[in-house]
């Protein structure tokens, strides 16, 4: 399915659990390149030091150079300036037609939970093609790939992120599950509208009637928060996929700020659709998008 997969380096632990999670999603005839964004102009502007671009260059180089090696893997390297992280990740695969984008976790997050960064977060917004986040500590306690889970809840959205995930399990032989949350908003919390125990549990065995006459799909329903009984989800498999929402120019992730809440607290990777990895718009093109050098 992924066939050239760009990952994210930044000399932290972050890097390496990107690399192991790269390596457990990639096919195997696919192309990996590895890229390192420094906070920078892409093209200098007048008063700027050339001498200290090249510092920077250089230092870009060596950086995956080393974690090239530390990997024992064949990699492009790519290095490239941007004003940030998440933006020059998005420049450099668009630039490369990347059709997977892996990042790291904070190095401050424990084993088996996903603490993002401002920068992983800017780089599930708006990226031009699937975005997978890699826990804190995957490089050293990833087990391989053998259940998917999937955000289900029946609109267009996670019915493209059933399908992708669909794909996904039939090619790497593994099992599938779909997880649908039911919830209320909170004005449901108080008067006589607010459905009682068993009505609840009776709209719950319907809904996971519904999603085991999905082929291949193990089905789980659950009521609470999103957010919450997501991650409590992501426990039990060892990928999570969600889709996307369509609003703005890029598309908002699944259930808005669930996916953002998610990428915090996600129990295994987390892989998102951005609009454009669902095939319902084209990114926009990337401003001033330049590549610095390519190994």
């Amino acid at each position: 399915m992924f066939k050239k997969v760009i990952v994210g380096i930044d000399g932290e632990d972050g890097g390496r659990d990107a690399i192991a999670l790269a390596q457990t999603l990639r096919a195997a005839d696919s192309e990996l390149i590895l890229a390192h964004v420094y906070v920078g102009e892409p093209l200098a502007w007048r008063g700027s030091s050339s001498a200290y671009e090249e510092v920077l260059r250089e230092d870009a180089a060596k950086l995956l150079k080393s974690a090239r090696e530390d990997a024992g893997i064949e990699a492009t390297l790519r290095w490239h300036a941007s004003p940030s992280p998440g933006r020059g990740l998005h420049e450099l695969a668009e630039d490369v037609g990347a059709d997977l984008m892996v990042v790291g976790s904070s190095r401050r997050g424990h084993i088996g939970r996903v603490r993002s960064t401002d920068d992983t977060r800017h780089s599930l917004n708006g990226a031009p093609c699937p975005v997978a986040v890699a826990p804190a500590g995957y490089a050293q306690a990833s087990d391989g790939l053998h259940k998917i889970g999937v955000a289900y809840d029946e609109s267009p959205e996670s019915k493209q992120a059933l399908a992708f995930a669909q794909q996904l399990a039939t090619e790497r032989s593994t099992s599938l599950a779909a997880c649908e949350v039911m919830y209320f908003p909170a004005r449901y919390y108080v008067g006589p509208a607010f459905p009682d125990r068993s009505s609840v549990e009776q709209t719950l065995k319907q809904i996971r009637e519904r999603i085991g006459q999905l082929d291949g799909v193990e089905p789980h329903a659950v009521y609470g928060d999103p957010a919450e009984e997501l991650s409590a989800f992501s426990g039990t498999v060892d990928l999570l996929v969600v889709g996307s929402r369509g609003y703005g120019p890029f598309g908002r992730l699944l259930y808005g700020s669930t996916a953002q809440r998610l990428a915090h607290s996600a129990r295994c990777p987390l892989l998102v659709l951005t609009r454009t990895a669902s095939g319902q718009q084209t990114a926009a093109e990337a401003a001033g998008s330049e590549v610095a050098h390519t190994t």
